[in-house]
């Protein structure tokens, strides 16, 4: 595997997982006695993680650019990991025309 190809998805997990800490300090200050668990903590930090990840690897497997550069850098990955959660968020919203993806669990037991 060459190094690059390491570097970005290290940078994408990273991105991921700094997402996924963003939104747990977020909920922990957002409500009034949060008991820290962690088990919940690490789970919901791998799985930010593998989200920013997959992310990254797509984009970089598609060959997209930006901002002209002709391959994709450890830097862009980290911000397309971390903008991953919100990427597979709006997807689902555009391709099952959902106002949210909270709804996911009542749409399938619709069906």
């Amino acid at each position: 595997m060459e190094p690059i190809y390491l570097s970005i998805l290290v940078a994408g997990f990273g991105g991921g997982a700094v997402r996924g800490l963003v939104g747990f300090v977020k909920h922990q200050y957002s409500y009034k006695n949060v008991k820290f668990n962690l088990a919940y903590f690490l789970t919901m930090m791998f799985i930010s993680g593998v989200i920013g990840l997959l992310t990254s690897v797509t984009i970089k497997e598609l060959g997209m650019t930006f901002l002209g550069l002709s391959c994709l850098t450890p830097a862009l990955a980290f911000v397309i990991g971390y903008a991953g959660g919100d990427f597979l968020e709006n997807v689902y919203k555009t391709i099952l025309k959902k106002p949210s993806l909270y709804s996911f669990p009542k749409d399938m037991l619709k069906e």
